[in-house]
């Protein structure tokens, strides 16, 4: 997604004969849009396609029935609530939903013990605490608090944790890219572009390749929110090298270059990542607005094309009272938001914030599940007069 790498042993030309070891290699590409967008090529000793078993797990554990709201209103969801326990994939539980993006959180604190196949969408995950490594057929990709971390749709894998996590997960069911704003005609990150190639931290190719490290031979594959499990064959990391443009990476949140302005800037600034229908935005600390008269304290807007959600990560964040870290809000379309009593006035004079937060926007507004009652605050709407 971000520029074309490779690792490993790989031929002159994809699709022509490619020996190792005296042996052919079999090539197996990871696509986009069919054949019509980016993609990865992938040289495996064995057929990756080849399966002995494959059984049906059910629903997943952690999908919520869509519940929406009895009456509109605005809403704040305590992640802390949020069990903990269980894998990456298992112990995530969806609050809230629309047909673009899905939003999760999760506790875990296991490692995966199979490997996993998202084909519902591209996973982005936010580590809010914890730290450990994503381990798959292109090589491991260490993390840490506050990385941004995407796994490619389709690309099978699995989280190695240190020990417990906390995460967001947003499951891109369109796409994820960086906004076309930030790209030049040939691909390459532009000089306004709030970061640069070198700030996405690529898989690292083991000593010996990945066949160094033999993967599990049991991978699940969610598809429609259901679970299936396959046995393969032989050990899927016997990839002996890729190339492409479709590899998972590691961001850090505080690699993001933030924009001031004379006066207050729209929070389209802050985008982060795209896709059809929804924006990632990254709050991360700032100088603030420098006209004599600012008032850097965001204004009250109203938006009704967009619901607004935001995970706050830490930091005083200049608009809000009783949030902390690992609180989630909801501000759904038609209702005006903005300020809490009193932050509006006090923000006039300073120069710099210690925010750091993710905000998701979308288009199409945000069902909230039967799992989202169970963490929301019940004051919340109200706290404005409160």
């Amino acid at each position: 997604m971000i520029h074309r790498t490779f690792r490993g042993l790989i031929p002159d030309k994809p699709h022509t004969v490619h020996e190792v070891d005296g042996k052919l290699t079999m090539e197996h590409c990871l696509t986009r849009e069919g054949f019509e967008d980016i993609y990865t090529c992938m040289w495996h000793r064995q057929a990756p396609h080849w399966v002995t078993s494959g059984t049906s797990l059910g629903r997943h554990p952690g999908w919520g029935e869509p519940v929406g709201q009895d009456a509109l209103r605005r809403a704040h969801f305590l992640s802390a609530k949020v069990p903990e326990g269980g894998t990456h994939l298992k112990a995530r539980i969806q609050l809230l939903e629309n047909p673009d993006i899905g939003v999760w959180l999760a506790r875990p604190t296991e490692t995966e013990p199979t490997l996993v196949t998202n084909a519902d969408g591209d996973e982005l995950t936010f580590v809010h605490a914890g730290s450990g490594r994503v381990e798959c057929p292109l090589g491991v990709l260490p993390f840490g608090p506050q990385d941004y971390v995407y796994v490619p749709q389709g690309l099978p894998h699995r989280w190695v944790l240190d020990g417990p996590a906390h995460l967001l997960v947003l499951e891109c069911r369109s796409r994820m890219r960086v906004p076309k704003q930030y790209s030049t005609h040939g691909g390459q990150l532009s000089m306004y572009a709030p970061y640069t190639h070198h700030d996405f931290r690529e898989p690292e190719w083991p000593e010996g390749g990945i066949e160094a490290i033999e993967g599990p031979r049991t991978v699940i594959v969610k598809s429609h929110q259901r679970l299936t499990s396959f046995e393969l064959s032989h050990d899927p990391f016997d990839v002996v090298g890729w190339d492409g443009q479709i590899w998972p990476f590691a961001f850090p949140i505080r690699a993001f270059q933030p924009k001031t302005g004379l006066i207050h800037l729209p929070p389209t600034i802050h985008t982060t990542f795209a896709g059809n229908g929804y924006v990632v935005c990254s709050f991360v600390p700032r100088v603030v607005d420098f006209h004599e008269r600012a008032i850097p304290c965001p204004y009250a807007h109203s938006s009704p094309d967009c619901d607004e959600i935001l995970f706050y990560v830490e930091g005083n964040f200049t608009s809000r009272k009783g949030v902390g870290p690992g609180s989630l809000t909801l501000h759904p379309r038609g209702l005006p938001h903005g300020p809490h009593p009193g932050t509006y006035e006090a923000s006039i004079g300073t120069t710099r914030t210690d925010e750091m937060a993710v905000m998701v926007d979308t288009y199409k507004p945000f069902v909230p599940t039967a799992n989202a009652t169970k963490l929301e605050d019940p004051d919340y709407n109200l706290s404005w007069v409160r």
